[in-house]
């Protein structure tokens, strides 16, 4: 892990709260999940004041996420999102639409099918 010329960023964008336990996992290299886990572990076992304090501080303190846009580029994000979902459940729809139409049409060949499976 080079920590060189990483500075600490908090990362509001990928954050729960404030971002700070994001940074932390950006400027490590660090998994954020593992992060946050070790964060409420630290603050359940053994420093519950001083770890809010550090947060607080490092949440007040830190810089934003250089190159992080304003929240427009997260609801680009999910308008993109929204389209491909709808297009998603369109195609869904339409193969649903014709398997009905298969099913429920007088198909012979089916109906000679399920005569031989009785």
């Amino acid at each position: 892990m080079n920590m060189r010329g990483n500075k600490f960023e908090v990362d509001r964008a990928n954050g729960k709260i404030a971002g700070v336990c994001a940074g932390f996992a950006n400027m490590t290299g660090m998994d954020v999940t593992i992060v946050r886990i070790g964060l409420v572990l630290l603050t359940i076992t053994i420093a519950f004041p001083w770890s809010l304090i550090a947060y607080g501080v490092a949440a007040f303190a830190g810089q934003p996420k250089r190159g992080a846009s304003s929240a427009l580029s997260g609801s680009n994000k999910r308008s993109v999102s929204r389209e491909e979902t709808r297009e998603r459940v369109r195609n869904l729809d339409l193969r649903m639409q014709a398997i009905e139409t298969y099913v429920t049409s007088s198909n012979s060949r089916l109906a000679r099918e399920i005569e031989e499976l009785r």
